[in-house]
């Protein structure tokens, strides 16, 4: 394990009908509330007025910004911006999954930010084109699909619709200062939805446990508890929708995923997540999807590099017994049940679903080298990957 420092300052009130709340605890955050949502809120239109109902309760003012779609786009980010200035807003409070909230941070983030958004946008990874946000609006985050642990870490993802790039900004200055996470405004969620934030919420930390360094232990069994407690439960929630016990365990599960706590001193990097990218920016294909066709694929093209890991993900999350098996048909095993349960849930596994050809994968690995190539003209992976093993795996994902 690595040398780390660990930091999150996010306060997080949890439970089946916290979102009562919201109100009260926006009045000691802000006065001026820019409420950010969906551009389709119909699924959302009771719980958007009951708490515009709270916080006018508190006596502040609150213009809305419902606008935001399932990838999130610059020109949406700055109509945000441009609201907070015009009406001098000093809280911004994000209902709905990831995108919603990944927008409302970098909307919080650009209201005082000189530069043009993009700026503060990770954009390229070979040479240092950012310039990092220092100052945000406090951001108080709601919720509504347990998927990207926005709610509690510093970073967001955002689509440049000019350029039809899809990158992110991490910076301790987009941390929430309070996240109210109700589990009982999950239990309406499509099943599709559901599904997807689960696989989205594994993804996390799949990217840790196969791109880690090597003696982890104890973060090992962390990220394996946490990927059989979500694989577990998503599989009971899709039988049993309302229950709000199962919808909360997922919830909290899913937070830690991707909140620092099971990174620490591991030094993930996130390859799946670019190359997923480039899918979801090109094809407008649901973030978790993409995660679930990049997955299987990846860890077909990779694992003979990290075999031990690959049998112990076998052995421990489908209790495949390695004894005097060979070791690659145990981890082709492994990686076959992980498949199946995506399928199971009903993500989609392969590209093709998505309308992407064998003609689109040459301009998308030139997408991934262009904005995820380091320096190198690799792919941040252990072991790190070039083009060659980039169009491999989006080819084996067809």
């Amino acid at each position: 394990m690595e040398s780390f420092e660990f930091f999150n300052p996010v306060r997080v009130i949890f439970g089946a009908g916290k979102s009562a709340v919201i109100g009260q605890e926006a009045a000691k955050l802000g006065k001026r509330v820019l409420l950010v949502s969906y551009l389709d809120q119909s699924f959302f239109s009771e719980l958007l007025l009951k708490i515009v109902e709270q916080l006018k309760k508190e006596q502040l003012e609150v213009v809305t910004h419902y606008a935001i779609t399932a990838n999130p786009m610059m020109s949406q980010v700055r109509k945000g911006v441009e609201l907070c200035r015009e009406n001098h807003i000093d809280l911004i409070i994000a209902v709905g999954g990831g995108s919603v909230m990944d927008a409302s941070k970098i909307i919080a983030a650009g209201v005082p930010y000189p530069h043009d958004l993009w700026k503060m946008i990770k954009s390229r990874h070979d040479v240092e084109v950012a310039i990092p946000p220092t100052e945000a609006l406090p951001l108080l985050m709601v919720p509504t699909l347990p998927a990207t642990s926005s709610e509690m870490n510093c970073g967001a993802v955002v689509t440049n619709d000019e350029t039809v790039e899809k990158s992110y900004v991490f910076h301790e200055c987009i941390f929430p200062k309070l996240s109210i996470i109700d589990p009982e405004l999950t239990c309406g969620l499509p099943k599709f939805q559901t599904a997807c934030g689960a696989v989205d919420a594994i993804s996390h930390v799949i990217e840790s446990y196969f791109n880690c360094v090597d003696d982890t232990p104890l973060q090992d069994r962390l990220q394996e508890g946490v990927i059989l407690t979500i694989m577990e439960l998503v599989e009971k929630i899709l039988i049993d929708p309302a229950n709000v016990s199962l919808r909360a365990n997922i919830q909290w599960a899913s937070v830690l995923a991707w909140n620092g706590w099971i990174q620490a001193g591991v030094n993930p990097g996130s390859p799946m997540h670019q190359m997923g990218h480039v899918i979801s920016a090109r094809f407008g294909v649901t973030h978790g999807a993409t995660l679930g066709m990049i997955m299987p694929a990846w860890m077909r093209y990779i694992y003979r590099q990290r075999l031990d890991r690959y049998v112990q993900f076998a052995q421990r999350i489908f209790g495949i017994n390695p004894n005097g098996r060979n070791p690659e048909e145990v981890a082709l095993e492994g990686i076959d049940a992980f498949e199946e349960f995506i399928k199971r849930v009903g993500v989609p596994t392969r590209m093709s679903q998505a309308g992407v050809s064998a003609h689109d994968i040459d301009a998308m690995v030139e997408e991934v080298a262009r904005i995820s190539f380091n320096a190198d003209q690799t792919l941040a992976s252990r072991p790190p990957v070039g083009r060659e093993g980039v169009k491999a795996v989006y080819m084996g994902a067809l």
